[in-house]
């Protein structure tokens, strides 16, 4: 018989003074989130079991140490994206005084050969400090900082996807515009031993989709206190967090960041990565951006991108919209090849999900591409919703783009009018 694991973490929200274990203690080691009044961070990682000594409270009280009344030196964790255009890397740094702008930061280099980026025999990667967030895990004036990466000569390495995104988002007429997005970031948490979704029985599976969805109870919403903890860290760094909700698939979850501007989008939902794959870590979960995890009747995990322009915004943007679902159309090769790895397993056509191969677009309709809500609709004005990229894709890529198609991007006429006739758009 298939038999439920129960994850090696269990996250507890506590006061100092009442006990943190559980009722019923599992053997071997559980690590637990604690709340404290004293940790500047609000965070605790604190150690459970029959071997729990002195040398456990004593390592959590150097954890927990606020360095602030006997130095300014601060520790800077330098965050950046790996080889595989996905991976984050980090190490740290100490800076002589807080800081509040990334240009106060000095460069710093690693060794591009060890994570896929450079060559053995010319292995210097030089990091750019490029946005800063407070630290929830060291907390006081210690910070996260999101980087990108260039050669010794100062050219990008080819990983760099945020130069480019820069270099679209400084263009003046895209600037005019305030792009905003709303990205709503889908993943899945992994049975670390196993490599099968967290609450689903070791060789075998739950009852069908439809009970899990914005769930609640043991049966049926399995990692909710890594979703709480990553939603308060996330407040905590200053990322531009909205939300979070359990997701269709049990196991899986999502949060959504902005409204964000331009260049910040990609900014925040890389940093917000960071602190999940650090949650857990430390919880002994683990964390796959994969788009489609568990093949069958399933939902996969997307990133869907949501987006508007001023002209959007504005009295009569519908009609602006509508310009912009052509020019998608159109570009929709374009936009596929760069919204994620193994994204047509997840685009078929089912379960929520266009087909990757057809463009459609639609109000109300979570079946399309391009998604238009009810209430963008009735007011003549708001913004769209890409449901094309994957759960894996780059926020730097994927806004960028939306950008260019939109804005700076412009198709003949005579492609222009064969789209809006395929599509039953009037522009």
């Amino acid at each position: 018989m298939a038999q439920a694991v129960v994850p090696a973490m269990q996250c507890q929200v506590g006061v100092r003074g009442r006990s943190a274990v559980p009722a019923r203690q599992p053997a071997g080691r559980v690590w637990g989130v604690r709340r404290t009044a004293r940790a500047a961070s609000g965070f605790k990682v604190l150690a459970l079991g029959p071997e729990t000594t002195g040398v456990i409270q004593r390592m959590q009280q150097l954890l927990d140490m606020d360095t602030t009344p006997f130095t300014d030196k601060i520790i800077a964790e330098y965050i950046w994206v790996g080889g595989s255009g996905i991976d984050l890397r980090s190490k740290s740094r100490t800076i002589s005084k807080p800081v509040e702008d990334p240009s106060e930061l000095p460069k710093w280099n690693y060794d591009g050969s060890s994570t896929g980026q450079a060559p053995g025999e010319d292995s210097e990667v030089i990091l750019y400090p490029q946005a800063i967030f407070k630290d929830p895990f060291r907390g006081g004036n210690n910070i996260l900082v999101i980087c990108d990466t260039y050669t010794p000569q100062g050219e990008p390495i080819p990983t760099n996807k945020r130069h480019m995104a820069a270099q679209i988002f400084s263009d003046p007429k895209v600037t005019a515009q305030v792009p905003w997005f709303g990205i709503e970031q889908e993943y899945t948490l992994m049975q670390r031993d196993v490599n099968w979704p967290l609450g689903w029985p070791v060789g075998g599976y739950p009852g069908p989709q439809g009970p899990y969805y914005c769930a609640v109870g043991s049966d049926k919403s399995f990692g909710r206190d890594i979703s709480d903890a990553h939603y308060k860290a996330c407040l905590y760094a200053g990322i531009e967090i909205s939300g979070t909700n359990g997701e269709v698939m049990p196991g899986q979850w999502e949060y959504q960041v902005g409204p964000s501007v331009g260049i910040d989008a990609g900014d925040h939902i890389w940093a917000s990565r960071y602190i999940l794959e650090r949650i857990t870590e430390q919880a002994g979960v683990v964390l796959t951006l994969d788009p489609k995890p568990i093949q069958g009747d399933w939902n996969g995990a997307g990133c869907h991108t949501n987006y508007s322009t001023l002209s959007m915004r504005e009295d009569g943007g519908f009609d602006v919209i509508k310009k912009a679902i052509l020019n998608l159309s159109l570009r929709h090769d374009l936009h596929i090849a760069a919204y994620g790895e193994g994204n047509e397993r997840r685009l078929t056509g089912l379960h929520e999900t266009a087909s990757i191969s057809d463009f459609s677009w639609g109000v109300a309709n979570r079946g399309c591409s391009i998604r238009v809500g009810r209430e963008t609709e009735a007011k003549g004005k708001g913004y769209l919703e890409d449901r094309r990229p994957a759960s894996n894709m780059d926020p730097y890529t994927v806004t960028a783009l939306l950008a260019e198609t939109t804005i700076l991007w412009e198709p003949t006429l005579e492609a222009e009018a064969l789209a809006a006739k395929k599509l039953a758009l009037k522009v």
